[in-house]
C-alpha cells in the first residue's frame, strides 16, 4: 500500500506491525486524520474552467508492485500534455495530497506523493514533474518537485518494504521521542526494548 510509505519512514516496525502482521490501534492523530479526509476519500469528478478535478482515484503500478488511492488528481488542459481519451483533450497530470498538521521535517509525506505518481505516470504512460501537498493546519499548498534523487530514495524505499514483506520481517524496536504519539505504542511496547539481555546480563555476572 502506497500510504505505508508515511510509516515506513517514520518507523520500520511500525510499518511492519501494520502492513505485515495486520495490527492497528487509533489514537487522537489517526481519528483526526481520518476525519479531515472524509470530502476527498468520496470518489467525484469536479469541474473547473480548463481543470478537471478527480477526487478518491485508485492507481497501481505492476512495475513497482504498488497501489493506492490519490486524494485528488488535477488534469489541467494543455498542449503539451498527455492525451486522455475520456476527455479527448491533452492534460497535465498533477497529483495532491491531503495531510493533517503542517510539513514534517522527515519527507515521508513528499515519498508517498511521488509513489502516487508513479502509478499515474505508468497508468497514463506519461511524465509527471511535480506535485502538491496541503496541510490543513497552514491551509496552503506546498510544491514537491519529483527530482531524479527523490525518486531513487523511493525505489529504495519500495525494494525495502517488499524485502519485509516477502520475509515476513518485523523489526525490532527503535526507540525514540516518536514512540510518545504513535498509536501502535500499546502493541508495539518500546520500554520492553530497555530490557538487558539475559546472555549478556549473565556473561557480565560471571566475570564479576
Amino acid at each position: 500500500m502506497i500510504s505505508g510509505i508515511q510509516h515506513f519512514v517514520f518507523c520500520r516496525r511500525q510499518w511492519a506491525l501494520i502492513h505485515v502482521e495486520q495490527q492497528w490501534e487509533e489514537n487522537y492523530f489517526t481519528i483526526d486524520g481520518e476525519i479531515k479526509h472524509e470530502r476527498v476519500d468520496h470518489p467525484e469528478h469536479e469541474k473547473r474552467k480548463n481543470t478537471i478535478i478527480i477526487r478518491a482515484l485508485p492507481v497501481k503500478s505492476r512495475t513497482r508492485g504498488i497501489t493506492g488511492k490519490c486524494d485528488v488528481v488535477e488534469y489541467k488542459k494543455d498542449k503539451s500534455g498527455i492525451f486522455i481519451p475520456l476527455y479527448n483533450d491533452n492534460f497535465i497530470v498533477t497529483p495532491i495530497e491531503y495531510k493533517r498538521g503542517k510539513p514534517k521535517e522527515d519527507n515521508s509525506d513528499k515519498l508517498q506523493l511521488l509513489a502516487q505518481a508513479l502509478c499515474l505516470e505508468e497508468m497514463l504512460f506519461t511524465r509527471i514533474e511535480r506535485g502538491y501537498l496541503y496541510y490543513f493546519e497552514t491551509r496552503r499548498r506546498e510544491e514537491v518537485q519529483f527530482t531524479d534523487e527523490l525518486r531513487q530514495k523511493v525505489f529504495d524505499i519500495l525494494e525495502e518494504m517488499h524485502s519485509y514483506m516477502n520475509r515476513g520481517f518485523t523489526p525490532k524496536v527503535r526507540t525514540s521521542k516518536k514512540c510518545v504519539a504513535c498509536s501502535l505504542r500499546n502493541i508495539c511496547l518500546p520500554v520492553l526494548n530497555k530490557n538487558k539481555d539475559v546472555k549478556q546480563y549473565i556473561q557480565r555476572r560471571i566475570m564479576e
